[in-house]
């Protein structure tokens, strides 16, 4: 089906909004829309497509136009951010051609879903259509955040010919790595995605009666969660094949292999076409560790130019500068989510000279916003003033970081300067019946299950799991090593990677580690405020490759490399800083059973004895890049 509407646009109302970034190009063109558009790909399936385009008295506007293409598994009549009836209009009505697309098996699409795996060569069957007709001056830019930024690396990994730039934002890559499965344990905000997006947008869910099976099994998450692992033909989730499929074969799956070499942007960057790039990540993303690990890669391997911005935000949020209950004060949003995209494709699309190459944000190949300088008060909305402020750098990682050691002392210390005493080890039960909660973090599609962002790490209502008013770390499962107050401020930017020894009682096992910032007692905050910044996991199994698994023998010590997602913060002076060692964080992860069975295959739990060993011979530490503070 094929309907047109036409829209007419003033300088006023969205023109208005680009001067909040310091871009201004006003509207040139009224609207004309054709939705539904169903464009075949080469085995004969069609994918719905929105064209919005320039028009003048009604008619389209003659000439041809670059493109901005999002691809979407979230209905291309919208996002979860800014609909794209009002994406659309903009980017027309100044000169390009808006195409939104739902993907395959989604929403008004034909064919089956399947994640992330046909996205190239949908991708380049797009670009070639595209290219056919009478609008199209051969260029594409992309739009989209999430699997929508996914959907621009498949292209760019593809090498589709028409593709002139990308802006990936919190986007899906290396999804065997970090992100989707992480160290080998699963991030159950995909089983969440899975619970939450079967009920709308999926072949299934167009039957009425199947869609209200598919919704009451998403309003039976908590009560799920319960009884994990999810196996095949045991839910109503049996009613949507492809995606119960995905799902326990996803939970099933911790080997970086095959299964996951969709968007393995890191096992080969040379395949991604040589374009500006322009990546974009936050600190509390669920992707954050590999947009920044991408851009290393990238910069490498292609001429670009390649740029990443890094702000303190959660998933798709750059437009907001508060995030759980921290505030990082104005200056961390970007307030119009379309201007700077607008004035990147200008350069890259239609060849204006402009900021980019020039001045902030563009001025630099890396710009970050560098967290924790704010005076630790509490805001108007009762959020605690972490603050911060945004720098230009040249590379990523910093090349003047000094990776320092901070060794774990016996009774809890963390010490920069003192390696751990002879004999030292602490022990502590994990017990996968009653699981680590998680207390914000790097996560998105949590809904209520999570919650993002930045938080005291201290029970309250926000968290089913852990809803009393105690601190996390009053748990007898939570290893607390924390430093003297600090004499002076530690900026610590950069990838962290915690080494250590453990043992366990059992054959498999995970260990997990947070990096917080511990405020003092205040007038403001009585108690203090335990500030997550950052955490990570590894599974037993997977300790010395991502590629085969490897069983532990009982009792003998192994060493362990545990990845910390990056951050920028300032530690400030009269601060703590405080790692955490467990072995569960969950919902964030999925609970390892310690049984040894396969992955997502338990019918047992095993309560595990877990060691850590920070003695002479086995110096555990976390390694903090500290960035010299300026005189």
């Amino acid at each position: 089906m094929k309907r047109s509407l036409r829209f007419t646009l003033m300088c006023a109302g969205l023109g208005a909004l680009v001067s909040l970034v310091g871009y201004s190009r006003p509207p040139e063109f009224e609207v004309i829309v054709k939705k539904d558009v169903m464009v075949p790909m080469r085995d004969g399936v069609k994918l719905a497509t929105d064209l919005y385009l320039p028009a003048k008295d009604g008619k389209p506007a003659p000439g041809r136009f670059p493109v901005v293409l999002t691809r979407t598994p979230y209905d291309k009549s919208e996002t979860a951010w800014t609909p794209l009836d009002v994406i659309g209009p903009y980017y027309a009505s100044r000169g390009y051609v808006f195409v939104a697309q739902d993907t395959r098996g989604r929403f008004a699409s034909e064919g089956e879903w399947h994640m992330l795996t046909d996205d190239g060569r949908d991708g380049w069957d797009c670009g070639a259509w595209i290219a056919q007709q009478p609008w199209s001056d051969g260029k594409i830019g992309m739009f989209g955040t999430s699997y929508v930024g996914g959907t621009q690396h498949a292209m760019a990994l593809e090498r589709v010919p028409q593709l002139t730039t990308v802006i990936p934002v919190d986007a899906m890559s290396n999804i065997g790595r970090q992100s989707l499965r992480n160290a080998g344990a699963f991030e159950m905000r995909f089983w969440n995605w899975i619970m939450t997006k079967v009920t709308k947008g999926s072949r299934a869910g167009r039957d009425p009666a199947t869609a209200a099976e598919l919704m009451e099994l998403s309003g039976q998450r908590f009560n799920y969660l319960k009884h994990l692992p999810l196996r095949y033909g045991t839910t109503p989730l049996q009613l949507a094949p492809e995606y119960e499929n995905w799902l326990v074969e996803a939970m099933r799956h911790g080997a970086d292999d095959a299964f996951w070499a969709q968007n393995n942007i890191l096992a080969d960057p040379k395949r991604y076409k040589d374009i500006p790039v322009y990546l974009v990540g936050g600190w509390y993303d669920s992707w954050g560790g590999n947009t920044t690990a991408n851009f290393t890669a990238l910069h490498q391997a292609i001429k670009g130019p390649v740029y990443l911005i890094m702000g303190p935000w959660i998933h798709g949020d750059q437009g907001k500068s508060s995030h759980g209950q921290v505030s990082f004060g104005a200056d961390a949003a970007i307030p119009d989510p379309l201007a700077w995209r607008l004035e990147w494709y200008d350069h890259w699309l239609k060849g204006m000279t402009n900021s980019v190459g020039r001045a902030a944000p563009f001025a630099t190949n890396v710009r970050i916003f560098v967290m924790g300088t704010g005076d630790g008060r509490k805001t108007s909305q009762g959020l605690l003033n972490h603050g911060g402020y945004w720098r230009n750098e040249q590379e990523w990682p910093l090349a003047r970081t000094q990776y320092t050691p901070y060794y774990f002392q016996q009774g809890g210390g963390l010490s920069m300067t003192r390696p751990p005493a002879k004999g030292g080890s602490t022990s502590f039960q994990f017990d996968p019946r009653d699981p680590v909660p998680t207390l914000g973090g790097p996560i998105s599609s949590g809904d209520d299950i999570m919650q993002q962002g930045a938080w005291d790490q201290r029970g309250g209502p926000q968290f089913w799991n852990w809803p009393n008013p105690l601190p996390i770390s009053a748990r007898n499962d939570i290893l607390v090593f924390r430093t003297e107050p600090l004499e002076a401020d530690v900026e610590v930017t950069g990838e962290i990677e915690v080494k250590f020894w453990a043992s366990s009682s059992a054959v498999d096992t995970d260990f997990t580690a947070k990096l917080i910032d511990v405020y003092p007692p205040s007038a403001d905050f009585p108690h203090g405020f335990d500030l997550n910044i950052g955490d990570g996991i590894v599974r037993a199994r997977f300790r010395d490759s991502l590629k085969k698994e490897v069983f532990m023998e009982p009792g003998k010590i192994y060493p362990f490399t545990l990845k910390i997602y990056p951050t920028s913060n300032v530690f400030k002076k009269g601060h703590r800083i405080r790692v955490d060692i467990s072995s569960s964080n969950f919902p964030r992860f999925d609970v390892n059973p310690n049984s040894g069975e396969p992955l997502a295959e338990n019918r047992r739990v095993v309560i595990a004895t877990n060691t850590l060993v920070h003695d002479r011979a086995h110096p555990s530490h976390i390694v903090l890049p500290v960035i010299p503070m300026s005189r």
